[in-house]
């Protein structure tokens, strides 16, 4: 993303990934994600940088992988891990030619402040990674 390079970002996924933004918006396929994020980098989301952190990575058998990571674009300093607004599931598939790409993609804005009271009044609502 650095680059911003819609074309190599749309590349990243299958010919018929899903990718649901944080605020909702649902494209289908690899050059509507392209092209939605071409208007990103050209856009509000121009010189800015791609901060993630990794929670879990699982295999579903040898071609089929869910990562779960917490993210956040930024300019400046990197941001923090526990600054970053986003958590994102990413569904992955090894292709053909045996390259990872992204098959399903879902990005959601965390609610701290709702978080905070989740685990203020009920402790156990507080996943592992989070403690």
């Amino acid at each position: 993303m650095a680059r911003h390079d819609a074309t190599a970002y749309g590349d990243q996924f299958t010919q018929d990934a899903t990718y649901t933004s944080y605020v909702g918006t649902a494209y289908q396929g690899r050059d509507d994600i392209a092209e939605g994020h071409r208007a990103l980098f050209d856009g509000f989301l121009k010189g800015t940088k791609l901060s993630d952190s990794w929670l879990s990575l699982r295999f579903y058998g040898s071609d089929t992988a869910v990562a779960t990571s917490r993210g956040d674009t930024y300019e400046g300093g990197e941001p923090k891990t526990a600054d970053l607004s986003k958590t994102q599931s990413y569904t992955l598939v090894r292709q053909a030619d045996d390259t990872w790409r992204i098959a399903a993609f879902q990005n959601t804005k965390r609610q701290r402040v709702m978080e905070r009271i989740s685990f203020l009044f009920s402790p156990d609502t507080k996943p592992a990674a989070e403690k």
